[in-house]
């Protein structure tokens, strides 16, 4: 309930629980999993702590061993069952699941796929796009919608982190490296993007807009170029 009140005041261009591409919906729905399998952890942890409260039975004449070692034998059974093999079942569960999310998410060799890329600096983005190579954008990200976009990030100084929550995960910027995040818009729009890496005094600074164009945006785009 905490949780659900807190993202309340999320800012809504940077929810990662309000997707608008496919990426982002598989990690929104890898979060609402692994939360409803953490509150269940909760409940049981908290359902055994209550029981330990309880006051086992007393011994007399006609039940001499009392109700204490029954007690006993029940609450091993909850310690054991429900507090240890509940939760390891529930997180291994979980494990599993994000790994192949996680696999899922991996870009994949495909023709249609446009490729942009991202460099990362003290303080702004730099981006080009294969498509128009001698087009250079700063702090605004251009792609079409509907479309898997390959954006190839790297840093001419220092680490940065590349991050458009309503469209894709994030991914760091390495100096001298490069790395490939695939991201999708199911409909044009904005989005907002902010660099999710601690660079410097002016980290908090560091955002940049995505814009993503329908099929007749983009081709005036790449012919001339932003407007």
């Amino acid at each position: 309930m905490t949780t659900l009140v807190l993202l309340v005041g999320c800012e809504n261009s940077l929810s990662t629980v309000d997707p608008a591409g496919p990426a982002a919906n598989v990690i929104a729905t890898l979060w609402w999993i692994m939360l409803a399998g953490a509150t269940l952890i909760f409940v049981f942890v908290m359902v055994l702590l209550a029981l330990t409260f309880r006051r086992p039975g007393v011994a007399d004449a006609d039940n001499p061993v009392g109700e204490d070692g029954a007690a006993r034998g029940r609450e091993k059974v909850w310690l054991v069952g429900l507090g240890l093999c509940f939760p390891l079942v529930v997180l291994a569960a979980l494990l599993a699941y994000g790994l192949v999310i996680g696999e899922r998410l991996l870009p994949r060799d495909d023709p249609a796929v446009v490729t942009v890329h991202a460099e990362g600096r003290q303080w702004e983005w730099r981006f080009s796009y294969a498509d128009a190579p001698d087009l250079v954008t700063e702090n605004v990200l251009h792609i079409p919608a509907a479309t898997p976009v390959d954006v190839r990030i790297t840093t001419v100084d220092v680490i940065h982190s590349f991050w458009v929550p309503r469209l894709a995960g994030k991914l760091d910027a390495l100096p001298g490296h490069e790395n490939v995040l695939r991201i999708e818009a199911w409909k044009p729009g904005r989005y907002a993007g902010v660099s999710a890496e601690y660079n410097g005094p002016g980290f908090l600074g560091h955002r940049f807009v995505v814009i993503a164009h329908d099929a007749e945006g983009w081709s005036a785009f790449l012919t001339d170029g932003a407007p």
